[in-house]
């Protein structure tokens, strides 16, 4: 039977109403009971104040229910309200977070004190980390020296690293100026004790800092002279290390180190036959490193060895001829060697054996070491380690006396000259003083090239700074530009324009303008284009763009002539990706500006087709189709149309020229063979002529 709406209408208001009577009641309640609590907590007196403030539960207070409360109105019976005390103790302990967490006080807490050392006593000596002021220091180790005594073993160790400290601190500030002043103080050292360190300090110092090479070449030559177990033990280590690190393939130490032997070899110090064992060593599998080290070697000691042993030397260059002719190597290593053969060819002056400042042993009194690579080398790495010496202080006095020695004539001239000097003074004192003339003479020269820097930033703040080509030309021309500076110029116009995002014709336009004011800035620009060129595989492919750009616009304005193009070799072996992308680009940056019937009209000079030769090559029937599908693919498919005749045409060419040279060959011997003929029949009339003489004189 189903229920009428009506009904159930009226029973959900009911329900409604019973509920608004409910809350009603309940929320008086609450509000009587919060204002009984309040009045019996105002009118109750404070509790006595114990130690602890919160009262800890018991057990009896667990165990007892809390009461309820019965409201008179509603009927309904509701729990009591806990105080904060007790919702305190009834909610369980919740971790802590980060934010609630809060640094202590240190005021509020009592320090622990305890006796802590701040460093190690046996590492910071007896004070224990105290400091100490330097007299006291040094009268406690004076206090030391006199308890221990010179000979024991603590005393021996100090004055062991104070000897290396000092060898290190005098060979790091050796350079060309103080070398002879160093000198003196490395031989008030105990060099018969520190042997071992000298030459460990020598050789870290000089894979440091190879440019310093030459200099702690020439010092050791002078230790040699003095001392030659010094220098047998450091050239010892030299070859020592020099052999490993060619054998794990170390280049950048092996190419320090045949440096450090090349430097020895000019000084003398060890036999040239060393430097011939290296190049024959690096040579024999060449690589590109290895051919790299080697042309490095022969930079520096090629002077020495013209000079002793040209044979050998020119066995080597024989063998690197022969590496550049087989083509393994990578390309920048053959042009290395081909710098190394312009060298060569220029005797070596910009590499010389010694320096003039640096040539400081008679060759008499050099004592020079043979070494080779082979057979075993005893280091003695026991010399780099302190041992206890039982007969400190004979050795001592043995070194004092050798000392005397090498230093003996040194300090008696210094001795005869002050005591001169005070002569002369006391002289000198009756005499008025005469004033030293001036000499205005003495040129100074400037080798760190801060000129250079200054006019490279004038010159870019310049290009930078101007609004436009004209007004850039007219303020770059009164810089005053020294002849043989011209090139400073055409570098800076091209590292300017390859920095921009693209390609602007600013820059075109200002080197158009440098090339028809004066021939200087033509040659630098062509010298520029070779060099760009050679080393556009180091561009990228935004700067290698406006590079193409720039000398495409030097050349179809004629502002730069087109013998350029002779740098330009277009085969498979000679090129790379990057001056492919080059040629590309200047070859449609052509096309663009003077059209295709011009530029080909260009190519087809008869006299400049020495000029393209490279460029559009004839050589041989691979590099002639390398060309041609190379400027098919870019789109100057038609500059290749005599080429692809050629190509066509070349068996034919071939056969004829084989044909030629066979007649050519034929008609030599027919003539050598008439000849011999003739040369028959005027033997047998010779002959003839002699028997008739003969038949008269019998008659």
């Amino acid at each position: 039977m189903a229920r009428s709406p009506s009904r159930s209408h009226s029973r959900s208001r009911r329900h409604r109403s019973r509920r608004r009577a409910r809350s009603a009641s309940t929320s008086s309640s609450a509000l009587s009971s919060r204002s009984r609590s309040r009045s019996s907590y105002r009118s109750a007196s404070p509790p006595p104040r114990k130690k602890s403030r919160r009262k800890s539960r018991t057990d009896e207070d667990d165990a007892k229910p809390a009461p309820r409360t019965r409201d008179d109105v509603s009927g309904d019976v509701t729990p009591p309200r806990r105080s904060k005390d007790d919702v305190a103790d009834a909610t369980p302990p919740r971790r802590p977070l980060k934010q609630d967490v809060k640094k202590e006080n240190p005021a509020d807490t009592k320090p622990v004190r305890k006796r802590t050392l701040l460093v190690d006593a046996r590492a910071s000596g007896r004070t224990g980390g105290v400091y100490i002021p330097p007299f006291k220091l040094a009268q406690l180790r004076q206090q030391q020296e006199k308890d221990l005594g010179p000979s024991s073993e603590e005393m021996q160790r100090r004055t062991w690293d104070a000897l290396r400290k000092s060898l290190n601190g005098l060979i790091n500030k050796v350079n060309v100026a103080n070398l002879s002043n160093i000198l003196p103080e490395l031989f008030q050292e105990n060099l018969v004790r520190a042997r071992g360190l000298l030459v460990r300090a020598i050789m870290k110092a000089q894979l440091a800092s190879p440019g310093f090479t030459h200099i702690y070449a020439a010092l050791v030559a002078v230790i040699n002279t003095k001392m030659p177990e010094n220098g047998e033990l450091l050239v010892k280590r030299v070859i020592f290390r020099f052999r490993r690190a060619f054998k794990r393939g170390d280049k950048v130490v092996a190419i320090a180190l045949v440096r450090f032997i090349a430097h020895l070899v000019n000084q003398q110090v060890v036999h040239e036959l060393l430097a011939l064992e290296v190049l024959t060593l690096l040579l024999a599998n060449p690589t590109d490193d290895s051919v790299e080290v080697a042309v490095n070697f022969t930079k520096e000691c090629g002077q020495i060895l013209a000079e002793l042993c040209p044979e050998g030397l020119r066995a080597i260059f024989e063998r690197f001829r022969g590496i550049l002719h087989e083509g393994e190597i990578d390309k920048r290593v053959q042009y290395t060697i081909e710098g190394l053969f312009a060298i060569r060819k220029g005797g070596f002056a910009d590499y010389p054996a010694v320096h003039e400042q640096l040539d400081l042993v008679e060759s008499g009194d050099q004592i020079t070491h043979e070494a080779t690579l082979e057979g075993t080398i005893d280091c003695e790495d026991k010399l780099d380690v302190f041992r206890f010496d039982s007969d400190y202080e004979k050795n001592e006095h043995m070194w004092a006396k050798i000392k005397q020695e090498i230093l003996g004539e040194s300090v008696s001239d210094v001795d005869s000259s002050s005591g001169s000097d005070d002569d002369g003074d006391e002289d000198e004192e009756d005499e008025p003083e005469q004033p030293v003339p001036a000499d205005n003479n003495m040129a100074i020269q400037d080798f760190t090239e801060q000129d250079l820097v200054n006019l490279r930033r004038t010159i870019y703040l310049t290009i930078m700074s101007s609004i436009t080509h004209e007004e850039c030309a007219h303020k770059l021309m009164k810089l005053n530009i020294r002849p043989g500076q011209e090139k400073e110029i055409c570098s800076m116009l091209i590292e300017c324009c390859s920095q921009e995002r693209t390609y602007l014709r600013y820059y075109g336009l200002l080197s158009e303008r440098f090339c028809l004011i004066k021939r200087e800035y033509q040659d630098a620009f062509d010298e520029c284009f070779a060099e760009q060129y050679s080393l556009i595989h180091r561009l990228e492919t935004n700067k290698l763009r406006n590079v193409a750009k720039l000398f495409a616009h030097l050349l179809f304005t004629d502002a730069l002539p087109w013998t350029v193009f002779e740098y330009i070799h277009l085969n498979e072996e000679e090129t790379t990706s990057s001056s492919r992308i080059f040629i590309k680009i200047l070859c449609q940056e052509l096309s663009e500006h003077l059209g295709m019937k011009t530029l080909k009209e260009r190519f087809l000079d008869e006299l400049m087709q020495p000029t393209f030769a490279g460029l559009f090559p004839k050589d041989n029937p691979r590099n002639t189709r390398f060309a041609i599908n190379f400027f098919t693919s870019i789109g100057l498919g038609g500059l290749t149309t005599y080429l692809r005749e050629y190509l066509k045409n070349a068996p034919k060419m071939i056969m004829e020229q084989a044909k030629a040279a066979a007649d050519s060959s034929d008609s030599d011997s027919d003539s050598s063979d008439s000849s011999s003929s003739s040369g028959s029949s005027s033997d047998s009339d010779s002959d003839s002529s002699d028997s008739s003489s003969d038949s008269s004189d019998s008659d």
